[in-house]
């Protein structure tokens, strides 16, 4: 089962008011999850790295043996394909903690860069995030977590 996720993260003004999107289709194409969240004030890196970050925090719970990402985000998907090196001290961490997830993960994970257009449900996430500042969904809780 090969399923599809698309990621984003939008900021008004770079810095400015930002927010993330997410959507997941399973392989029937079916939507399994979609978030949108509310960042706060932050640079549009931090917001799509952050997108990112959400999903792979969900993504350990989807019975799937492959999930595809796609992001808008050239700089950020060739980062974390090694194309590019990170040098932003800010987006360091974020990388970090992205590739220490997608690591973990049960099954393959690949990231794909997508032209906006082909991004749009995740890029209107994003911004409805920022419109109606929610708060960040947390990822569940699996049973060794509780303690």
């Amino acid at each position: 089962m090969i399923w599809k996720a698309f990621t984003d993260g939008a900021s008004r003004g770079n810095p400015g008011e930002a927010g993330i999107g997410i959507v997941v289709y399973d392989d029937q194409g079916k939507a399994a999850l979609s978030l949108h969240g509310y960042l706060g004030r932050s640079t549009n890196n931090v917001a799509e790295y952050t997108a990112l970050i959400t999903l792979l925090e969900h993504a350990a719970e989807f019975p799937c043996r492959e999930l595809r990402i796609h992001a808008d985000s050239e700089l950020m998907v060739r980062q974390m394909n090694g194309s590019y090196r990170v040098r932003d001290k800010g987006l360091q961490p974020l990388y970090q903690r992205a590739s220490a997830l997608k690591a973990g993960l049960p099954f393959a994970c690949t990231l794909h860069h997508v032209r906006r257009e082909q991004n749009r449900e995740a890029d209107l996430l994003a911004n409805r995030g920022i419109d109606e500042r929610t708060p960040v969904a947390a990822p569940p809780r699996r049973q060794k977590d509780v303690t």
